[in-house]
């Protein structure tokens, strides 16, 4: 086992506090793209060979970079995952999340979720190269739009999974426990369309599709049945033009979440089931971005062993389990890929003003990681 006093805290501080400095939100493109800068600028330093694959769908870079194994490089090994979007807008970080340390916690937009990971993971690359390498080769891929459910990206995720014998993402952990399975993931769009007319003059003859959409939106989130783990949210709502002008058109977002393939198909055919033409008002479903379902399975359980007794040997306890928070594990884990999810940095509040780690967790985790790049064959 590699000696704890290698893995230095600090080290891994000083790469990732610029790394939350740079706010990176998903379509903030010019930002993710800058952050795909800083982490391919580390990962050439370590040898890797860069490939960078031009962002498209309007989305940021995807970059690659590829490391030799003692075993060869034409073997199948290890596929790293991480992403550098974030959900905060440029601005969070001099407004309601400044970048601070309070005692074990450290709080900054992006730094549990999940840039903390990836300086974690590098610190680990780092640490193994410099100490005898990997037994496999090790591709690490960044992914510039996982916060939004990975559209330009999944394809070439699923591609590099298949050729890869380990998959190991960095998304952060709670109370320490790593994840083997994901609930599965569907978004809609929701388009009304109502008739125009005269806010004032002529109100009586419109339709107005805001406020057919604010019913809408009652009954898709009366929907949710949280007994059995199926739950229904609008995240995002845009609609109208003029105030003085019966809205015609207004669009929503939905995100529903589904533990068991039967609640998943019962939930698209509950989306389905909301077009409608009535009165002046026409409802359309669209279905977007899919994450499917992904269940703990023989491959994963293994490599989980794996990782339990490494942590053990490190002196902590590693439990697991099946969330329901996405991730880019949940396409590699459906395929049936060997995955592990959820290892990187200790934390809570993702996706809040109040977003941060635990750097009491950095080294501890950073050991586990660079032991599973180490030895995994």
């Amino acid at each position: 086992m590699l000696a704890k006093d290698l893995f230095n805290v600090d080290a891994m501080l000083e790469r990732l506090l610029p790394w939350v400095r740079e706010e990176s939100p998903t379509y903030h493109i010019a930002g993710v793209n800058r952050m795909m800068d800083l982490v391919s600028a580390d990962l050439a330093k370590l040898g890797g060979t860069i490939e960078r694959v031009p962002g498209t769908g309007g989305l940021a870079d995807i970059v690659l970079a590829r490391f030799a194994g003692r075993e060869g490089t034409n073997s199948p090994g290890i596929l790293i995952l991480s992403h550098l979007d974030t959900i905060h807008p440029v601005g969070t970080l001099a407004g309601r999340l400044p970048l601070r340390r309070d005692g074990d916690r450290y709080f900054g937009p992006g730094i549990y979720d999940m840039k903390g990971g990836v300086a974690i993971a590098i610190e680990a690359l780092k640490i193994v190269r410099e100490n005898g390498g990997a037994q496999l080769p090790i591709t690490y891929m960044l992914i510039p739009d996982e916060e939004i459910g990975s559209p330009s990206s999944r394809e070439r995720i699923e591609q590099e999974a298949r050729a890869h014998r380990y998959v190991l993402v960095t998304e952060p952990c709670k109370n320490g426990v790593i994840v083997t399975g994901r609930f599965a993931f569907q978004r809609f769009w929701i388009d009304v369309e109502g008739r125009p007319a005269h806010a004032g003059a002529t109100n009586r003859q419109g339709r107005s599709a805001i406020r057919a959409m604010a019913g809408l939106i009652e009954r898709i989130e009366n929907m949710t049945d949280f007994e059995r783990g199926m739950t229904f949210s609008v995240g995002t709502i845009e609609g109208g033009t003029f105030v003085n002008v019966m809205p015609i058109r207004c669009r929503a977002q939905v995100l529903t979440v589904a533990p068991t393939q039967a609640i998943f198909d019962e939930v698209a055919a509950r989306m389905a089931a909301l077009e409608s033409e009535n009165d002046g008002i026409t409802v359309k479903v669209e279905r977007g971005p899919v994450r499917p379902l992904w269940q703990p399975h023989r491959q994963t359980m293994a490599l989980y062993e794996k990782a339990h007794e490494i942590a053990a040997n490190i002196g902590f306890r590693l439990d697991h389990g099946s969330f329901g928070g996405g991730s880019d594990g949940n396409f590699t884990g459906a395929l049936g890929v060997a995955t592990l999810d959820g290892l990187g940095v200790d934390g809570a509040s993702a996706h809040t003003f109040e977003e941060h780690m635990l750097v009491s967790s950095m080294v501890p985790r950073c050991r586990l990681f660079a032991e599973l790049l180490r030895t995994l064959d």
